[in-house]
């Protein structure tokens, strides 16, 4: 039965780096590419990034089998380990990792990820 659940990670990025490589780069892990049709093969997943100052927090919510988030997570941080995504355009987006966690869902997550849970 699948559950709801959340990874995050704290980057370092140029202010004109494309915030939205790194999750691209996790869609690409856990779904062998960006674009495709639903569902999403491994785990249903969301990836949003925001940008404080010279950092990029990254927050992943994603809905698998309780057997499987160990997966999910390996490959949500080699994603972001790598450190760069060749996107579209060519154009290649850098980042450094600096930390990744897992941290419980907060209650403002819950109807985003019983939606994930569900596809």
């Amino acid at each position: 039965m699948k559950k709801g659940f959340v990874h995050e990670a704290e980057l370092e990025m140029t202010r004109d780096a494309d915030i939205r490589a790194p999750g691209a780069a996790i869609t690409v892990a856990l779904c062998g590419g960006w674009e495709h049709e639903p569902p999403c093969p491994l785990a249903p997943h969301h990836t949003s990034a925001r940008r404080t100052g010279g950092d990029v927090q990254v927050t992943v919510l994603f809905a698998a089998d309780s057997e499987r988030e160990a997966l999910v997570r390996a490959r949500i941080e080699q994603a972001l380990a790598v450190g760069s995504l060749i996107g579209p355009d060519h154009v290649t987006t850098r980042w450094h990792l600096r930390e990744t966690r897992s941290r419980p869902p907060q209650r403002v997550e819950a109807d985003h990820l019983a939606r994930l849970i569900q596809s």
